[in-house]
């Protein structure tokens, strides 16, 4: 009869099992100490697990932080900076949406760098852009 395979929460208990009798054989840990010992390393271990250990939360955001730079986005395709996204990820088949997803990135990030969006909207302002027209509705005889 061949064994049951281990469920992802006994495999977890038998992780932690394998770590504390390691460390107890080369440290001194008293009764009371064990409990504490257990827990921590099981909680540790299940948040690895879980995809929650902050280190890797902290890395993820500084990579997003230092792909945005004031003049360019650093694609995460090519590694190649851009002022604009859009062209480039279309040519390679993504939209903005799927860039997002495929890379794991915040719904708000941009896809054009900040100095060149503001200077795209200055440009606008001065053009006349996003102003309503003024209509006069009198006739004219």
């Amino acid at each position: 009869m061949a064994p049951e395979p281990t469920t992802r929460g006994t495999a977890l208990v038998d992780l932690t099992a394998k770590i504390i009798s390691a460390y107890v054989m080369k440290n001194h840990a008293s009764p009371s100490e064990m409990l504490t010992l257990i827990h921590a390393v099981h909680v540790t271990i299940s948040s690895i697990e879980a995809g929650r250990d902050r280190g890797h939360e902290w890395a993820k955001l500084k990579r997003v932080q230092e792909s945005i730079t004031p003049n360019a986005l650093i694609s995460f395709v090519d590694g190649k900076p851009y002022k604009s996204l859009k062209r480039h990820l279309a040519s390679l088949g993504f939209d903005p949406e799927s860039y997002r997803e495929q890379y794991a990135l915040p719904d708000d990030y941009p896809m054009v760098a900040p100095h060149y969006a503001a200077r795209r909207s200055q440009i606008a302002r001065a053009s006349g852009l996003g102003r309503r027209k003024n209509t006069n509705l009198t006739s004219r005889k």
